[in-house]
């Protein structure tokens, strides 16, 4: 099994292009599902993820083709050949749960086995159910697989309120209305870039949809939806990321492709934190003001807040900030898995429940650390930057979920980080 080695070796300087949006992708990916015309994405990223979805499509009969190195996906579905969704696919990855909405809306009926994914909690399913029971399905889990039908054999509009803004569940409603006879609103939706990447791609095809990026989103049902072209947006939990590397380690970083819009809440406890970010003509740019970090406290929310996809890395940051920070967890459970790794370098952390409280220490030290999960991998690694000797973090397999040529881009800027080849 591979393993990332990291040698601290001081400030990094350059530039980083920032990929095409692992979630966004994700979620556009199934889009195609809704139409028999040719749907083409660019920009898509190059990750073990979309290759799954890629294979979730093509075992329902769609025909997905990577081209010009991957960045350009070239979907078909003209003959959906299957409903069901097996267990063997979407066990890999959660985004799979994403073909239940168009599945629904195209054919009246879909078998979908419950996903699975990274460890970090529950992500009930119901609000994903709830949501299109709001639409006339009628869903029935057996064996591990959900079973869902539209009442009469098609979807109809219907309002629907979710207890939590879930991103997924959103999605999923959204797309299914599309294609559902009247109007749909869905209220206390979430509000993510990526779902308003969704929408826009959506409205290409032919959808009309109204109030993405607020908490209340109108779709009137079409009888059917042609084919498009949409670039992905930018990621910005990889270009979060990659903003703490100078941040970390010093130096100056221009991150191609990024804007503040998309990371404002994280840009803003940068800027308490003592890290200066600007937009130039080609994306971002960030260096940090001083030789050290200030102590500050996080709580992750759902968009326009704190990304809970950011934490991981936001904590990596903090080992050796100057105070006390406090990082309040909101959004999934078992998120703090990366704290007892960090500490194996160092760090001075103390979790209790959803709060982990982090004492600011000189230096981390190198050490051998585990992944556990995909943004806690990354953590590892962007801690290992600035410790002292060698950080050897193991079960990377997490990272190609969702961070294309990680160590390459890390190298263009100066660090010091290498694959290690497993047994």
């Amino acid at each position: 099994m591979d393993a990332i080695l990291v040698k601290g070796n001081g400030p990094v300087n350059g530039q980083i292009p920032i990929a095409g949006a692992k979630n966004a992708c994700l979620t556009l990916m199934p889009a195609t599902l809704l139409s028999d015309e040719p749907l083409t994405l660019t920009n898509a990223p190059r990750l073990s993820d979309i290759k799954t979805m890629s294979a979730l499509l093509g075992s329902l009969g769609a025909e997905v083709s990577s081209l010009n190195d991957g960045l350009v996906l070239a979907m078909s579905t003209h003959n959906l050949s299957s409903v069901r969704a097996d267990y063997d696919i979407v066990r890999k990855m959660r985004a799979s749960n994403l073909v239940l909405g168009p599945l629904l809306a195209r054919e009246g009926h879909a078998v979908v086995s419950l996903p699975g994914g990274c460890a970090i909690g529950a992500r009930p399913m119901d609000l994903h159910t709830s949501a299109l029971e709001a639409l006339g399905a009628e869903i029935e889990l057996k064996d591990g697989y959900l079973h869902a039908k539209a009442i009469g054999g098609k979807l109809k509009g219907g309002t629907h309120e979710m207890r939590f803004a879930s991103v997924g569940a959103t999605e999923n409603f959204v797309m299914a209305a599309t294609l559902a006879k009247g109007t749909s609103v869905l209220k206390n939706a979430a509000r993510e870039p990526e779902i308003v990447d969704l929408v826009q791609c959506l409205r290409k095809m032919g959808a009309q949809i109204d109030g993405e990026g607020t908490s209340e989103i109108i779709i009137q049902g079409v009888d059917r939806l042609h084919g498009a072209t949409h670039p992905v947006v930018t990621d910005r939990i990889e270009l979060g990321t990659y903003m703490l590397a100078p941040a970390i380690a010093g130096g100056e970083v221009e991150l191609l492709g990024g804007r503040i819009a998309l990371v404002q809440s994280f840009v803003d406890k940068l800027d308490e934190a003592g890290v200066d970010v600007w937009e130039t003509d080609a994306g971002l740019k960030v260096k940090r003001r001083s030789d050290h970090i200030n102590a500050v406290d996080v709580r992750t929310e759902v968009f326009p807040g704190f990304p809970t996809d950011l934490q991981a890395q936001m904590m990596a940051m903090l080992c050796t900030a100057q105070g006390e920070s406090n990082l309040e967890e909101t959004i999934f459970e078992n998120r703090f898995m990366h704290a007892p790794e960090l500490m194996r370098m160092g760090a001075d952390i103390d979790v209790h429940g959803g709060v982990a409280k982090v004492k600011g220490v000189k230096r981390l030290k190198g050490a051998p650390v585990m992944a556990t999960d995909l943004r806690a991998s990354v953590s590892l690694i962007l801690a290992g930057l600035a410790a002292e000797g060698e950080t050897l973090v193991s079960r990377v397999y997490h990272l190609d979920r969702g961070y294309e040529k990680l160590e390459q881009k890390l190298q263009a800027v100066g660090a010091k980080v290498e694959r290690v080849q497993g047994n």
